[in-house]
């Protein structure tokens, strides 16, 4: 094995943490519902785009894991930001249903190539230094970060909408040129697996491994058909509310602030989890679920103010237990199967997410 000291380690988790800085701040792909509300695809449409983009991602996810073991975590999240940089020039020039479905697929699929990995190289860069329970708090404050960036992009969706939909998607591919940058200065984490010469045999025991371990861990099963339930639901009410408000009659000049403050939620929700430690994981399971419960209800109640408020407690509840899910299966699974176990739990989200979406956009119409 080639250790990691300390200090190599947390230097590797500080360039995450940019990374995923840099990643969020995309203004064009945060506010990517408003855009397409304003050049006159209805809610519904919006709804079949999202379920396409979960479609591919369910294909994508547990592939795009096992190649994240096989070949590396590092060279994948550099695939993963080139393959950001293609799906925002395909939204510039796409003036279709078809085309955004196809730049949506992409889209997915760097989504797919980042989601496991990255929390595999995080996590096995700290345990490779031996201090693998600093693993929590870089869950933690990466949520924090990537919801706080994204919150700024976010408070930017009137200027995204001002600027019009190709220059906005123009600003996310240079954000998304210096995110490539980012990831190719990662350090590469050797696994067993990585010291097998055959690419054949390596996929082979990804998949085998990981079918073995989830089929024998049912503890492991519930967990994140649970938290990728609290997660679609909570998602789903922010993303229509990007469509919703406006049409409640939310001014302009509010819309970005109103957007920055429910994405805040996720923040809190994500550094609460560090003070607020319930004894058990279903306590947070249930404050969790009581929170969205809240966000959704808020969201039909007529008042841009209670719609704002659920917003923001459907977030925090998202991330309380998205936290605590993220280091309890860590914790859980092996190191070989790392990227491909935590892509299963990104698999499920995706196929709840495929199941709610037109559902969610149909109700938002009435």
């Amino acid at each position: 094995m080639n250790k990691f000291s300390k200090k190599t380690a947390r230097r590797q988790i500080g360039k995450l943490y940019l990374l995923d800085s840099v990643g969020s701040l995309m203004i064009a792909g945060a506010s990517w519902v408003a855009l397409l509300a304003v050049r006159g695809f209805t809610t519904a449409q919006i709804g079949l785009f999202e379920s396409i983009f979960h479609i591919a991602s369910m294909i994508f996810e547990v592939p795009s894991g096992a190649v994240a073991d096989v070949f590396g975590r590092k060279k994948t999240m550099v695939a993963s930001s080139v393959v950001t940089v293609l799906s925002a020039l395909m939204m510039i020039f796409s003036d279709s249903f078809f085309m955004i479905a196809i730049a949506m697929v992409v889209s997915a699929l760097s989504y797919n190539l980042a989601s496991g990995t990255r929390e595999a190289i995080a996590y096995d860069s700290l345990k490779e230094a031996g201090i693998e329970d600093e693993y929590d708090k870089y869950a933690s404050n990466d949520l924090v970060i990537y919801q706080v960036a994204s919150s700024l992009a976010k408070i930017l969706a009137g200027a995204a909408i001002a600027l019009g939909y190709k220059k906005a998607y123009a600003v996310d591919v240079l954000v998304g040129v210096l995110a490539i940058g980012i990831a190719a200065s990662l350090r590469e984490v050797e696994t067993e697996l990585s010291k097998e010469k055959s690419v054949k045999k390596r996929f082979k025991e990804v998949a085998k491994e990981s079918f073995l371990f989830l089929k024998n861990n049912s503890k492991v099963r519930l967990i994140i058909l649970f938290n990728a339930a609290i997660g679609a639901v909570s998602i789903l009410v922010l993303f229509f509310l990007q469509a919703k408000l406006p049409k409640m009659g939310i001014d302009n000049v509010l819309f970005g602030p109103a957007l920055f403050v429910m994405g805040l939620g996720a923040a809190v929700g994500a550094k609460a989890v560090e003070y607020v430690k319930p004894s058990r994981y279903r306590y947070i399971g249930l404050i969790s679920l009581l929170c969205v419960t809240f966000a959704f209800a808020m969201a039909f109640s007529g008042s841009i103010i209670l719609a704002v408020i659920g917003g923001f407690i459907g977030a925090f509840g998202d991330n309380y237990i998205e936290v605590r899910t993220d280091v309890m299966l860590n914790n859980m699974i092996p190191s070989k199967q790392r990227a491909t176990l935590m892509s299963v739990n990104s698999f499920v989200f995706s196929v709840v997410m495929i199941i709610l979406s037109p559902i969610f956009g149909a109700l938002f119409m009435l």
